[in-house]
C-alpha cells in the first residue's frame, strides 16, 4: 500500500460510524473562498509557486481560491494572521524555510511555528548554493576549507541578508566545521549575485534558482550545493555534506492550516495538491524555476518541520545568532 493510500484510508475512516460523518465534512469542504496567505510581497518564489498552484487548485479540483500577500516581520505577519483564523480549512498559510528559521532567530514571535498549525503537504524546495566569482582559487568547498586559516578569515561571503536562508545556512556551516568568513549581509540575493559577478565579493551563498542562470552563463562557479546527494542539475558540483556532514539546506515552500483543522479537510487538501504537482505544465514551470517537486503530505511534512526547527535553534544557539 503507497503512503498515499495510506493516508486516504485514514481520511475516509474503516468503521461506519466514522466514515458517514467524515464523509460529509469533506463533501462539504470548501463551502467559502479559500484564503491562501503568503506572507510577502508579490513577484518571489513564494507568490509565483503559491499562486500556480492555486490556479490549478481553482481549475481542478472547483476551489474558489484567492491569494493575500501580506509582507512584514520577515513572514511573521502574515504567519500570526493564520494562527490566529479560524481552524476551518478556509484560512492557510504558504510557508517557507523563514517558518522554522524565523523561530530560531526570534524570540518574540507570537506563535509556534509547529503547535500554531497543521501541516497539509510540502509543494517543492530549491537547494542552497555557494558560487564564486570564476577567478576565486577554490573550485570546491573542500578546496576552500583546505586555505589556511588566517586565510579563510579574510575571504567574505555574501547572502541575501541577516536572518535569510543562505545567511543561516553559512551559520550552520559555520558551526559544522569550525571556520569563519567575513559574512556580508546584502538587502536582497539579486545586489549580492551582481557584486560576485562584477568581482566584488569572492563568495555569495544563496537559493538555486538565481544562481543557475549565472553559472549557465559561466559568469559564476559553483563550490557546493547543500543537497544530500548530488543534484542532477549540477552533477559535477560536491554536496556541502561531503566536507561537512549534515548541512542540508532547502529553501522549501509548503501548505499549513491554523492547528486544529479537521484532519478530513487537511486530506482532502493534500490529495488535491498533490494532483495539481503533477501535471506537465505545473512540472514544467517548476522545472523552468529550478524547483524540485516534493510532494509530500501531512505526516512527512510534520516530521520534515520538527527537523527544520530543531536544526535552526540548535544553529542560532551555538553560533548566537539573535535578530531580536
Amino acid at each position: 500500500m503507497t503512503l498515499l493510500s495510506r493516508r486516504t484510508l485514514l481520511a475516509t475512516g474503516t468503521a461506519a460510524g466514522f466514515f458517514a460523518p467524515a464523509a460529509r465534512a469533506q463533501a462539504a469542504y470548501p463551502s467559502q473562498t479559500i484564503r491562501l496567505v503568503v506572507p510577502y510581497a508579490p513577484g518571489g518564489g513564494s507568490d509565483f509557486t503559491g499562486r500556480l498552484v492555486a490556479q490549478k487548485l481553482q481549475e481542478t479540483a472547483g476551489y474558489t481560491l484567492i491569494v493575500d500577500n501580506r509582507a512584514g516581520a520577515a513572514g511573521m505577519l502574515g504567519t500570526e494572521i493564520v494562527a490566529r483564523a479560524p481552524a476551518d480549512g478556509h484560512t492557510l498559510l504558504y510557508a517557507d524555510v523563514a517558518h522554522g528559521i524565523n523561530a530560531a532567530v526570534y524570540s518574540k514571535a507570537r506563535y509556534d511555528p509547529v503547535k500554531s498549525f497543521v501541516p497539509i503537504t510540502l509543494v517543492g524546495a530549491s537547494p542552497q548554493v555557494m558560487v564564486a566569482h570564476p577567478s576565486f582559487p577554490a573550485n570546491s568547498l573542500k578546496e576552500l576549507l583546505a586555505m589556511p586559516r588566517e586565510q579563510l578569515q579574510k575571504i567574505a561571503v555574501g547572502t541575501p541578508g541577516q536572518g535569510s536562508g543562505p545567511h543561516l545556512t553559512y551559520e550552520l556551516l559555520r558551526a559544522k566545521v569550525g571556520f569563519d568568513l567575513v559574512h556580508v549581509p546584502y538587502k536582497g540575493g539579486g545586489p549580492a549575485l551582481n557584486d560576485a559577478i562584477n568581482g566584488q565579493i569572492p563568495l555569495v551563498m544563496n537559493a538555486m534558482a538565481p544562481v543557475m542562470p549565472h553559472l549557465q552563463s559561466g559568469k559564476l562557479k559553483a563550490l557546493a550545493i547543500a543537497t544530500a546527494q548530488r543534484h542532477p542539475r549540477l552533477p559535477e558540483v560536491q554536496t556541502y555534506a561531503e566536507s561537512a556532514p549534515g548541512v542540508v539546506v532547502y529553501n522549501w515552500y509548503g501548505f499549513l492550516a491554523p492547528a486544529g483543522t479537521p484532519p478530513e479537510v487537511t486530506s482532502k487538501l493534500a490529495a488535491d495538491i498533490a494532483r495539481v504537482l503533477v501535471l506537465p505544465d505545473v512540472k514544467e514551470k517548476f522545472d523552468a524555476a529550478f524547483l524540485d517537486p516534493m510532494p509530500q503530505g501531512s505526516i512527512e511534512m510534520a516530521r520534515f518541520l520538527d527537523d527544520e526547527v530543531r536544526q535552526w535553534k540548535t544553529v542560532a544557539t551555538e553560533t548566537g545568532v539573535s535578530l531580536d
